[in-house]
Order: C-alpha cells, then sequence, then structure tokens
C-alpha cells in the first residue's frame, strides 16, 4: 500500500515537482523529453479533433433535407460553439471583420493546441505507468514514455510565444510598411511629425516600444508556464499527503483521513485546473489578437471621420 500511494502521489518520490518538471524519455538518456512527446501528441489530437469537427460541420448533401444544416455529433457541436462564439463575441470585437477574417484559422488553433496540451497535462499518464512498470512487474527502473503538461515547460510556452512575436512584426510590417511600423516604435505619426521640441521624447519612447515588443510575447510565455506549473505542483502536494502520513508511521485511521481529505480537495483542485486549462488557452490567443490588432491601420475611425451622422450611429 505504501508503494502504492508513493507511486500515485509523486512518481515514486516525495517530491511534488516530478509531476512538474520535464524529464527525459526512458531509454533516450534524456535527449528527448516529455514535452516533445506530448507536443507531437496533442497536435495529432488537435488535427484530428478540428479535421473530424470541420466534416460534420459542413453542409451535408440535398438528399438529407433540412437535417443537413445540422452539425453531427457532440464533439463537433461543442467545437462549432466555441469557435462561434470566440469569432463573433471575443476576436470580432477587438480585431474587426477584416482581420478576424485573416487570423482566425491561426488563433483558433492556438487555443485549441494550448487548450488540448493543458487538458492532457491533467491525465496522469506518468503515474499510470510508474503503477504499472514498478507496482505490477517490480522493475527496478520505472518505464515511462510519455505524460507531464507540455505547457509546464518554458521551452514550450517560449516557443508559442516565439511564433505568436513572428506573427505579430510580420503582421505590423505588411500593415504599416516598414516606415510605419519605425513610426509606431517612436511614438506614432503625430509625434514624428509634430513639434520639433518634443523630439528629445522619441529616443525614450523607442526603447521602451522596442522592449515592449519583446516583454509582450515573454509576458505571455511566462504567465502560461507559472498557471500549469503551480496548479500541477499544488494537486501533486495534496495527493502526496496520505503517502506521507502512511510512511511517518501514523495509524490506519490517521492515515486514511489525511488521506480523504488531501484527495477531496485534490478532486477540488482538479475542477479549477480544468477551468484554469480553459482560461490560459483563451488568454494567450486573446492577448496575441489584442497585440495584433494594435499594430493596424485604424480602418474604422477613417470611415467615421467621412460617414454622416446616421450612418455612424447604425454602424455603432
Amino acid at each position: 500500500m505504501h508503494d502504492t500511494l508513493t507511486l500515485l502521489a509523486a512518481g515514486g518520490e516525495f517530491n511534488p515537482l516530478g509531476h512538474v518538471l520535464d524529464q527525459g524519455v526512458h531509454g533516450t538518456s534524456g535527449n528527448v523529453k516529455f514535452s516533445l512527446v506530448m507536443v507531437l501528441l496533442g497536435a495529432v489530437l488537435v488535427y484530428w479533433m478540428l479535421s473530424s469537427a470541420a466534416k460534420r460541420i459542413a453542409i451535408g448533401a440535398e438528399s438529407d433535407g433540412h437535417d443537413r444544416w445540422v452539425t453531427r455529433g457532440r464533439l463537433a457541436q461543442l467545437v462549432e460553439s466555441m469557435v462561434v462564439y470566440l469569432r463573433d463575441e471575443m476576436l470580432g470585437p477587438v480585431m474587426g471583420e477584416r482581420l478576424t477574417r485573416k487570423y482566425l484559422s491561426y488563433l483558433l488553433s492556438l487555443f485549441f493546441f494550448i487548450l488540448v496540451l493543458n487538458l492532457l497535462g491533467l491525465v496522469p499518464f506518468m503515474d499510470l505507468q510508474h503503477f504499472v512498470s514498478r507496482g505490477v512487474f517490480s522493475m527496478d527502473e520505472a518505464t515511462v514514455f510519455f505524460g507531464g503538461t507540455a505547457t509546464a515547460s518554458l521551452a514550450v510556452t517560449g516557443a508559442l510565444a516565439f511564433i505568436s512575436f513572428v506573427v505579430i512584426q510580420v503582421h505590423s510590417i505588411r500593415e504599416l510598411g516598414f516606415g510605419g511600423w519605425l513610426e509606431h516604435l517612436c511614438g506614432g505619426h503625430e509625434l514624428v511629425h509634430g513639434p520639433k521640441g518634443l523630439y528629445l521624447v522619441i529616443p525614450i519612447i523607442f526603447v521602451v516600444e522596442v522592449l515592449g515588443l519583446f516583454i509582450k510575447p515573454a509576458a505571455l510565455a511566462i504567465r502560461l508556464f507559472a498557471n500549469m506549473v503551480g496548479g500541477h505542483t499544488l494537486m501533486a502536494t495534496l495527493l502526496m499527503f496520505g503517502a506521507l502520513a502512511l510512511n511517518s508511521g501514523l495509524n490506519i485511521v490517521a492515515v486514511g483521513s489525511i488521506s480523504l481529505v488531501s484527495g477531496l480537495f485534490a478532486v477540488l483542485i482538479g475542477v479549477l485546473e480544468v477551468f484554469v486549462a480553459f482560461l490560459q488557452a483563451f488568454i494567450f490567443m486573446f492577448l496575441t489578437a489584442v497585440f495584433i490588432s494594435t499594430m493596424s491601420h485604424e480602418d474604422h475611425e477613417e470611415h467615421d471621420d467621412h460617414a454622416p451622422a446616421g450612418a455612424e450611429a447604425a454602424a455603432h
């Protein structure tokens, strides 16, 4: 019983970070990390989920009658509801119709990819492999090939943030032109072509804006990484209390009580972690959309300046 509790609690050690820290896959001498395996697994699952949902969401044959307009399958209906909500209620008001249509595929792919990686991290793949290899077959060394939370690796979140950084900067230069991009970094057209007395402010603004180019994606990476590490460490610590109580020599009543209470709190934290998994995927996607929209032409303002009052009211 002690071995089982210990294995399920912290991967064979009284260390909650065993669930969180990136480790090497068994038999690879640490050259292949769990995060890489989980990223590949997540990519396959996202591709399967979205492609399968797209086929079921697509309009059917005319022979199906009115049913041709109905999305088939629970998963496809869930994906469709999430996509429509994110597009119409979240991205559209921030980016506008033109940018939403242009970047919707990337932003939704980013959201679902991070979401799947976050949710996969809640499945105890590592513990099950520890239990089977050491608890059943009595092997001296646990045989673990995959598991953990890929987004609890700063390398993974940093790579995702770097891709968003490239997308934002490429969009900025294509949207504003290289000169307009530099003007934006210097405080905008009004400041660059404004009173000469304000030119002394431009170098300060330029330094701040250039630093902001890197701080924004870095904040995305660190926020996602920190939330995943913190939540999973707390869950692993709660699950470890039962094994610690048993190892300390307490009687069975005390061990059972501690295990029950810690297990109950772990379940509650697990429910919270599911919410955090959705929230952090949304925040990463939404802030990327915000950063893209801030580096775009304000087409709606130009339209409002030339539109009559009635048309402006109707537009609002």
